[in-house]
């Protein structure tokens, strides 16, 4: 059984407010407007993430001839164009984690070797709290070092991924236009 789209229902006096009114670009190309972009946004998180979507916008007015017919191929053009921006920002994000991972990890090698030594050479001098003191504190100055990297693997590329996920669904949403009878 092929399971029906998710429905996202927008309202609009004309087909204009749907679109960025300050992007000189051309139809196809041009930005969602702001308002517009949240709504149907929201309104897409809130169906299951398996389910494709449909995007069903009635109008009050009948738009020019060619827009109309536009419209599907201009919405899916910018919620794609957002997607490889939110794909891109999801790798830069990974990337940043390799190279602060490596970073973390070569100075927590350096501050475990470096409270080694000075522990052992501390304790030589019969001073073994100090020693266990000063050990002790270049551990955690270490792992406060890997503090960042574990940060971007362990939490921030969700949100990341789920975004760049809804955007992509979004890129490939029917779009219809419901218009007053002429």
């Amino acid at each position: 059984m092929v399971e029906t789209p998710a429905r996202i229902e927008v309202r609009l006096r004309e087909l204009a407010q749907l679109f960025n009114s300050m992007d000189p670009s051309p139809f196809h190309e041009r930005d969602l407007d702001a308002d517009a972009e949240e709504f149907i946004m929201s309104w897409a998180r809130e169906h299951q993430t398996h389910r494709e979507l449909e995007l069903v916008i009635h109008l009050a007015v009948i738009p020019p001839g060619d827009r109309s017919n536009d419209t599907g191929d201009a919405v899916r053009h910018y919620f794609a164009a957002r997607a490889e921006l939110k794909h891109r920002e999801f790798r830069q994000l990974m990337r940043q984690g390799r190279f602060n991972l490596g970073v973390g990890l070569g100075f927590l090698a350096c501050c475990l070797a470096a409270g080694a030594l000075a522990g052992g050479i501390i304790n030589a001098q019969g001073w073994r709290t100090s020693a266990e003191i000063v050990k002790e504190s270049f551990t955690i100055g270490g792992w406060v070092a890997m503090w960042r990297p574990l940060e971007i693997y362990l939490y921030d590329w969700w949100p990341l991924r789920d975004e760049w996920r809804l955007l992509e669904r979004l890129a490939r949403m029917k779009v219809t236009l419901l218009m007053p009878v002429a």
